[in-house]
């Protein structure tokens, strides 16, 4: 490992790490982030675990968030106008594992879920919830920033502390 000198401050710093996909992942899971569940209508309503959800724009009001190409709810969030957004609460980590597993019937039973409006799956339970417009998919490497405009939903649907994402695992806040 290079060791440089920081003169001014006189401490010493680890040269950087090379960029990249290990380094990337390294550093974000020291990065606590809520955990939203995105669905989706289609011929089979699709739904994915997301811990990147933003807020964008208060006027409108703009939300975003990232899917990869190669994930399989990719086709139908690619097609859909409208997308479901589920801010899921510290006692939905099995939902949250259910949505984030590869090749799982997301929405069978012990998922409870409706058909909302513009025919997006709202699943029962989340602190809250939003029904989104679409407005654009922009290409960023492997995967796609989606950004949807807020049409409705339910801000206060339930009471409780949000579920985590961190380092690798789903976590609660503590006090």
């Amino acid at each position: 490992m290079t060791v440089t000198h920081d003169l001014r401050a006189g401490t010493q710093a680890a040269a950087p790490a090379p960029a990249g996909p290990d380094l990337l992942r390294a550093a974000f899971r020291r990065h606590a982030a809520g955990v939203a569940v995105i669905t989706a209508p289609g011929a089979r309503p699709v739904g994915f675990t997301a811990s990147s959800l933003t807020s964008v724009s208060a006027e409108p009001p703009l939300i975003s968030f990232g899917i990869g190409t190669g994930s399989s709810s990719w086709p139908a969030v690619a097609a859909a106008s409208h997308v479901g957004v589920h801010l899921l609460g510290e006692d939905q980590s099995e939902l949250a594992a259910t949505f984030a597993r590869s090749g799982a019937d997301r929405f069978a039973p012990p998922t409870r879920w409706t058909t909302g409006p513009e025919g997006v799956p709202l699943l029962d339970g989340a602190l809250a919830w939003l029904v989104c417009r679409v407005v654009a998919r922009v290409p960023a490497g492997d995967h796609r920033i989606v950004v949807a405009e807020v049409t409705g939903g339910d801000a206060t649907a339930r009471e409780g502390r949000p579920l985590l994402y961190h380092h690798g695992r789903f976590n609660a806040l503590r006090d």
